[in-house]
């Protein structure tokens, strides 16, 4: 699933950081959101007012007439555009959907804010509105190995087309490189869904388990860290540890197929071996890992679309997309065996 910010036509896009990152100059920056309403405020996600509409087909009759029938069981999720105002849809969904709205959660979210000690670090809009996200940094940070600082981060997310629940992922951020951690922990552990029905509201409130997932999270990840940086990794088991992440292509493959394998290959090597973002880790199981998440970040070829325009853009965010993610979990589990 790709992820793109939305953008207006006179370039204002649905998003706000905290500071400067990965996202790069896309969006409000500012010191920090105070509270969810103005991290909303910010981002454009407030005054959407997504609802259900009775889905319709249009046709024509035999003699040319225009014809809108109603599909039985579907609706449509609809919101007001943030930028123009305008009316538009959003996804297609069945009778018992109901749409959670951007402010709903907002309370929960400042709960959040003040037990922890968090604060509001980005929020957004992605594919046009059809997924939402606000994101929160926790204010303690762990230290792998006493050298390696990785901050912690709960991401509050949702989506307005039926494609995926409301729910909470804990996620850490190696802050040397900026590269997201999806670690392939248990799933109890890292992530907190809820439906979409009549009950969500209620439901929402149990979410507050976010917290505690996240320091479970935390005590797992940082367990599981400590032991990669204290196990050694030769040159040559980082090579065969990445030929199992990402396959040599056939021998009967193309020459072009061949040469970009061996350019991916070398630059893997360099990232292990030689890039300063790995120097304090070098020769570790932990460094191994980073090279990998390094690589999904910051050297992967990304693609342009209608959502991501440019080179910035597309990369900023292809590393949350589903192929980036169950790499990056495959990697952590593979390096943590």
């Amino acid at each position: 699933m790709a992820h793109e910010i939305e953008t207006a036509a006179d370039g204002r896009a649905a998003f706000f950081a905290a500071r400067k990152s990965a996202w790069h100059a896309l969006g409000t920056t500012t010191v920090e959101a105070q509270t969810a309403e103005v991290a909303l405020e910010l981002a454009y996600l407030s005054g959407w007012n997504v609802h259900k509409a009775p889905l319709t087909a249009t046709s024509t009759d035999s003699d040319g007439n225009e014809l809108h029938l109603p599909v039985n069981g579907k609706y449509a999720t609809v919101r007001t555009n943030p930028f123009n105002g305008q009316r538009e849809p959003l996804g297609v969904v069945g009778k018992v959907y109901q749409p959670i709205q951007n402010e709903e959660h907002t309370e929960l979210l400042n709960q959040l804010v003040d037990q922890s000690g968090a604060h509001f670090e980005t929020a957004g809009s992605l594919r046009g509105g059809r997924e939402v996200f606000v994101t929160m940094k926790l204010p303690e940070h762990m230290l792998v190995g006493d050298v390696d600082r990785v901050d912690l981060y709960i991401a509050a997310m949702n989506s307005h087309d039926g494609s995926a629940p409301f729910r909470f992922v804990v996620t850490p951020i190696r802050v040397v490189c900026a590269n997201t951690q999806r670690a392939a922990l248990n799933n109890a552990v890292s992530t907190f869904s809820i439906r979409h029905t009549r009950s969500a509201k209620s439901n929402i409130e149990a979410a507050r388990q976010a917290l505690n997932l996240a320091f479970k999270f935390q005590d797992q990840f940082q367990l599981a860290a400590e032991q990669m940086i204290q196990q050694t990794m030769a040159e040559d088991h980082f090579l065969k540890y990445i030929d199992k992440l990402f396959p040599a292509p056939s021998k009967d493959a193309t020459t072009r197929v061949h040469d970009t394998y061996r350019e991916k290959r070398n630059t893997f090597d360099f990232l292990f071996t030689e890039a300063s973002t790995n120097a304090p880790i070098r020769g570790t199981r932990w460094a191994g890992y980073q090279a990998v998440t390094e690589y999904i970040d910051h050297y992967a070829p990304t693609q342009r679309n209608q959502w991501a325009d440019n080179e910035n853009t597309a990369r900023a965010l292809s590393s949350l997309g589903k192929n980036s993610v169950n790499l990056k979990h495959q990697a952590f589990a593979l390096a943590n065996a």
